[in-house]
């Protein structure tokens, strides 16, 4: 609300009497509209589903299984180990176009599951990534395809990944330019999926507090590593919440990691303002008109940009037979047409080019063998590595 001057003319609210007239133009419409999406946008407008048929199932299993050699490293795979047929793989490539340049979602419904095993279904998730991107590490353990599996982690702890946990989960973005989860088994209660658009948020934010807008743009935050740092690297990495393109909006969250960065002994203070916008921030993502629901069904996969759309979980109960466990299968990918990241952001993704493998979590064996992998999947794709 609006305070009357001495003059009788209106003074700025609060929030924005210190905001310069130059951000708050260039801001108010900052982003990609089809990235700026609402849950009502998302039910009206279905094009980021693709649905497989009966084909591309039976293409999938038989790539798999043609492909297939016991005991053999994942990182000694090729795409062309695979042969899944050019038709599924373009359908495959479409849905990470939308989720890159579209709405920054995409969801490919009816992967082969009848009849495939969970390890079947891991090496097809694999061998989807080798079509599609170069995959980047996850954790300390050098792992570049986890499983989404409670294993008893206690995910607010200083070293907890949500991954490994049933817990509800903070709003965050992984590292790579998408994140792909594909479904084998769901829990029988919770476990649901939530997603909210970064760009939608940002714009909601410089309506209501352009003050905070502003701080989340310009003052850096520490993120925790959770402790999985490699040799070398300190325990949290520094950059600020939002940064813009002369296109685009991008979003780095995760509040749980921002949480514990905040509380290291060496990490820089943070000022009360940016503090308050990310508490501020964190209710709009949950506002009903902005997190988008859905239940990942066995089969599905998820494909999600790691700059424009956030996502989180809900709390699960899992069920008492370990072969029907909630699980999932996550990648990280650096694909051959990422977006073009801001300059400031060089530090944190390693490279802010668009075909350049950026992102990922090095951990504690990042070896020879890493590296191999990763110049001949980016030479595969016609990208680079820095």
């Amino acid at each position: 609300m609006s305070v009357p001057s001495s003059a009788g003319a209106s003074a700025p609210a609060p929030a924005t009497r210190d905001v310069p007239a130059a951000f708050l133009a260039s801001a108010q419409r900052a982003g990609r509209d089809a990235s700026a999406w609402t849950v009502a946008d998302l039910e009206r407008d279905t094009r980021w589903v693709t649905p497989l048929d009966d084909d591309d199932r039976a293409a999938l299993v038989a790539g798999v299984r043609a492909g297939r050699v016991p005991d053999k490293p994942l990182l000694q795979y090729r795409a062309g180990d695979f042969p899944f047929g050019a038709r599924v793989v373009a359908r495959l490539r479409a849905a990470v176009h939308e989720a890159e340049h579209g709405r920054g979602i995409a969801l490919v419904k009816g992967l082969p599951r009848a009849g495939v095993t969970a390890a079947e279904f891991e090496l097809m998730t694999w061998a989807i990534g080798l079509h599609l991107g170069v995959a980047r590490p996850q954790d300390k353990l050098t792992r570049y395809i986890n499983a989404v599996k409670d294993v008893g982690v206690d995910y607010r702890s200083p070293t907890g990944r949500g991954y490994s946990s049933n817990a509800e989960l903070d709003f965050h973005v992984d590292s790579g330019d998408v994140v792909l989860l594909s479904c084998y088994n769901q829990a029988p209660q919770g476990g649901d999926s939530l997603c909210s658009s970064g760009v939608s948020a940002w714009r909601q934010l410089v309506a209501e507090r352009p003050d905070l807008a502003r701080v989340l743009e310009t003052e850096s935050v520490p993120f925790s590593r959770q402790g999985e740092q490699s040799e070398g690297e300190p325990p949290y990495t520094m950059t600020t919440v939002f940064a813009r393109t002369p296109t685009d909006v991008f979003c780095a969250w995760n509040r749980n990691r921002i949480h514990n960065g905040l509380k290291l002994p060496d990490a820089p203070a943070c000022s009360d303002a940016l503090r308050e916008g990310v508490e501020l921030l964190d209710q709009i993502l949950r506002r009903p008109q902005f997190m988008y629901r859905m239940r990942l069904e066995p089969g599905d996969l998820q494909i999600l940009s790691n700059f424009t759309t956030l996502h989180s979980r809900t709390a699960f109960a899992d069920d008492p037979d370990e072969s029907r466990k909630r699980t999932l299968f996550r990648l990280w990918l650096a694909t051959p047409d990422g977006l073009a990241l801001p300059p400031a952001w060089r530090d944190k993704w390693g490279a802010v080019e668009p075909g350049v493998v950026k992102g990922g979590m090095r951990g504690h064996h990042y070896d020879d063998a890493c590296r191999a992998f990763e110049r001949r999947q980016a030479e595969a794709l016609g990208m680079r590595v820095d």
